[in-house]
C-alpha cells in the first residue's frame, strides 16, 4: 500500500487545515489558558467539529457519523497538532468511539455513538494509575455484586475526565486470572470523585477515584474474556492517532523555524545562510519525512487489522516521539534565547509535544514493546 494519502484523504486534510487554522489558531489555546477556562476547550468549537463531521469520524454513518477510518482520524489529529487546538477529539472521537464501536452492544452503540458524533457527549478513557503508561499494571477491581459489578480503584491522566459525561474504566474482574475488562461508568454516579488537573501544555486531564461504584451488567463493554484484546485495539488506535498529532507538531515547528531562519539577521547576514543551520534543518526535514511514512503505515495497519498492527504502531509512536522532541528542541535553539519566552509560540509546541509523548506510552515504552513483539 502506498505510504501517501489518497485524493479523498488529501481533500479532508485541506478542509481540516483551513477550518482548524481559522477557528482554533494557537491564539485560541492562549486565550483559554490565560482566561483559566474551567472546561479547557470551547464547546461551541466542538459543535462546529460535529458540523464538519470530525467528532464522528469513527462513528458509522448509520449512527450519525462520517463512517471513516483511523487514517482519516490521523489526518485531523495532524492538523490539530499544527495549532495545538484543545478539544475532546482524542478522548471522545477516537478512543471512546473506537471502544464503543468495537466492543459495545447494539444498545450501547445506539445510546452513545450518535451523541458522540453530534458533540453532545464527552467520554474519557480511564486506564493509567501511575505517572507512566502501564496498561499491564491495572489494579482497579471490578467485583461481581448481584446482577452487576462494584468497582474500586483510582486513575490518573484521564484526558478530558474533568468534563466527561461517561468514563470507560479499565478494571480487573475478580475471576480466574484477574482479566481486564472495560466498563462504562456515569461520571456523576455515587462513589465517583473527579479532580481536574491542568497539564503543562494547558490541556486538561483528571484524577479519578472510584469507591464502591455500582454498575449494572449492561455497563460491560464486550466481554470479560475479550476485554484485554479490546483495550489493546483501542489503545493502538489512540497511539497511531497521537503519532499523527506529534507529526503535525514537528512539521509545524519546522515550518515556523524555517521562516525564522529566513528572516532573522545576525552578523549582517540572514542566519539561514549559515551552513551549520542549513545542515541541521536538512536533517530535521529528512527525519520528519521518514516519520510521516511510518505514521501513515501505522494508521493504515490499524484500519486493516488492529491485532497485526501492534508492531508497526509501536514503531510509529516511538519514532514520532523522538522526531517531535528533536523538532521542538531544534526550534527553540534556532530561535535563540527568545525561543524560551512565552512571547513565541515555539515553547507551547514543546510543552504539547512533551505531554503527547507521554500519553499512551513514550518512546521507551514503545521501543520495548516493539522489541518484545519481535521476540528480542
Amino acid at each position: 500500500m502506498a505510504l501517501v494519502l489518497n485524493d479523498e484523504q488529501r481533500m479532508l486534510q485541506d478542509s481540516a487545515r483551513v477550518f482548524i487554522s481559522e477557528s482554533a489558531p494557537v491564539a485560541h489555546l492562549r486565550a483559554l489558558r490565560d482566561g483559566r477556562d474551567d472546561t479547557g476547550f470551547s464547546r461551541d468549537l466542538w459543535k462546529k467539529f460535529a458540523e464538519m463531521g470530525f467528532s464522528g469520524i469513527l462513528v458509522p454513518e448509520g449512527q450519525g457519523g462520517s463512517g471513516l477510518g483511523v487514517v482519516e482520524a490521523g489526518v485531523i489529529a495532524e492538523e490539530l497538532g499544527r495549532t495545538l487546538a484543545p478539544s475532546p477529539f482524542l478522548s471522545t472521537a477516537v478512543l471512546a468511539a473506537a471502544a464503543i464501536r468495537r466492543g459495545g452492544s447494539a444498545a450501547q452503540q445506539a445510546a452513545m455513538l450518535p451523541k458522540i458524533a453530534a458533540a453532545e457527549l464527552v467520554v474519557a478513557l480511564a486506564i493509567d494509575e501511575g505517572v507512566k503508561h502501564r496498561p499491564g499494571a491495572i489494579a482497579t477491581k471490578a467485583v461481581r455484586d448481584g446482577a452487576g459489578y462494584r468497582i474500586d480503584g483510582a486513575k490518573t491522566l484521564v484526558v478530558d475526565g474533568h468534563v466527561a459525561d461517561r468514563l470507560i474504566v479499565a478494571a480487573r474482574v475478580a475471576a480466574d486470572g484477574d482479566p481486564v475488562a472495560l466498563f462504562v461508568v456515569d461520571a456523576r454516579a455515587p462513589g465517583v470523585a473527579i479532580e481536574r488537573t491542568v497539564m503543562v501544555d494547558a490541556h486538561n486531564a483528571a484524577r479519578v477515584r472510584l469507591t464502591n461504584v455500582q454498575v449494572g451488567a449492561d455497563a460491560l463493554l464486550g466481554s470479560v474474556e475479550g476485554g484485554a484484546a479490546l483495550l489493546e485495539a483501542v489503545l493502538d488506535t489512540g497511539r497511531a492517532v497521537l503519532a499523527s498529532e506529534l507529526l503535525g507538531i514537528a512539521d509545524e515547528v519546522f515550518a515556523r523555524t524555517l521562516t525564522y531562519l529566513k528572516e532573522r539577521r545576525q552578523f549582517g547576514r540572514i542566519i539561514g545562510e549559515f551552513q551549520a543551520l542549513q545542515h541541521r534543518a536538512s536533517e530535521l526535514f529528512c527525519d520528519i519525512e521518514m516519520t510521516r511514512a511510518i505514521v501513515i503505515r501505522a494508521l493504515q495497519a490499524v484500519d486493516e487489522d488492529p491485532v497485526k498492527a501492534r508492531d508497526i504502531v509501536s514503531a510509529a509512536k516511538a519514532r514520532a516521539c523522538t522526531t517531535a522532541n528533536r523538532a521542538v528542541q531544534e526550534g527553540v535553539q534556532m530561535h535563540g534565547g527568545m525561543g524560551m519566552t512565552d512571547q513565541f509560540d515555539i515553547g507551547l509546541f514543546m510543552k504539547r509535544a512533551r505531554v503527547a509523548q507521554e500519553l499512551l506510552g513514550d518512546a521507551h515504552f514503545h521501543a520495548d514493546r516493539h522489541a518484545t513483539l519481535n521476540a528480542y
